[in-house]
């Protein structure tokens, strides 16, 4: 199976990772000029890798993003894949689950929408948020009517395992997992809603609701930290991405995407000598039409 690229955002299996200790800022010195200009060659190499990705249909890449509110999801993805071919390429995002998702259990509605092979795609939220809103506020789980309810330890236990299966599977069976926590400290966060009231175009992004979240960040910590030490693995990796720079950070996700397509050593599919003549064949026969 795949095994996770080196990164120093990476989260080891059976780590003691900490979600309020994780930085938020760069690990090194890096100005905003440097980061557009990391992109753009990541951009330009994932521009190739894609393309023989897609011709290759062997693999899927499947990655999740996950992040309090504000922390540039939406914008990371549209920065980092803006140059790809669509036709390789999708998005989901998942919000609130309908009657029928709920009617299925928590991994049904993700389940639909994973990419096949030769495909790169997107979760904007996932099935985390099983672990993690739901674990916040645990009374959304009655609207579940779930047949078995054991004590609040082993329940959350359960759905870490079904989430660790589910992805073992996934990977057996040649979907890559990359798996980012778009880091945003509170203050960054607090400016960032600031900003959308302040600004008009942003106005839409706002919601009251985003401020009771914010209320439960400590809550929202300790559920970040313990389902990333939970759910890490060597062919689901966790990769906590410092979120306060949006330049840095999404120039840190293209090259883990990109590190990580380059080590499957993927090239267009080769066709035999037999082929070969048959081409050379039809060429004839179009050149002399």
């Amino acid at each position: 199976m795949f095994r996770a690229v080196k990164s120093p955002y990476l989260v080891p299996t059976r780590s003691r990772f900490s979600a309020s200790k994780a930085p938020t800022k760069p690990t090194r010195k890096v100005t905003t000029k440097e980061s557009k200009e990391r992109l753009e060659e990541m951009k330009e190499e994932l521009y190739d890798l894609q393309r023989k990705f897609y011709a290759n249909d062997t693999f899927s890449l499947l990655l999740v993003f996950q992040a309090m509110d504000a922390a540039g999801k939406d914008s990371t993805i549209r920065h980092v894949f803006s140059g790809i071919n669509p036709a390789g390429f999708q998005v989901f995002s998942f919000k609130k689950p309908s009657n029928e998702e709920v009617d299925h259990d928590f991994l049904w509605r993700t389940t639909k929408a994973l990419p096949e092979r030769g495909r790169i795609g997107i979760f904007n939220r996932s099935y985390y948020e099983e672990v993690l809103v739901v674990k916040v506020h645990p009374e959304f789980l009655n609207r579940q009517r779930l047949p078995f309810r054991s004590d609040k330890g082993t329940f959350w236990k359960s759905r870490y395992e079904s989430i660790l299966n589910h992805e073992e599977h996934l990977a057996k069976n040649g979907t890559i997992i990359l798996k980012f926590w778009l880091n945003v400290s509170k203050e960054e966060q607090r400016q960032r809603f600031i900003s959308r009231i302040e600004e008009p175009h942003k106005n839409w992004k706002f919601s009251e609701g985003d401020l009771e979240e914010r209320k439960l960040w400590r809550k929202y910590m300790t559920a970040y930290g313990e389902m990333i030490r939970a759910t890490s693995t060597r062919w689901a990796p966790w990769y906590s991405i410092p979120a306060d720079n949006k330049p840095y950070m999404r120039a840190t996700v293209a090259e883990t995407v990109v590190k990580t397509l380059k080590s499957l050593k993927l090239s267009y599919p080769k066709i035999t000598k037999e082929r070969r003549q048959e081409l050379l064949a039809f060429k004839d026969q179009l050149e002399n039409e």
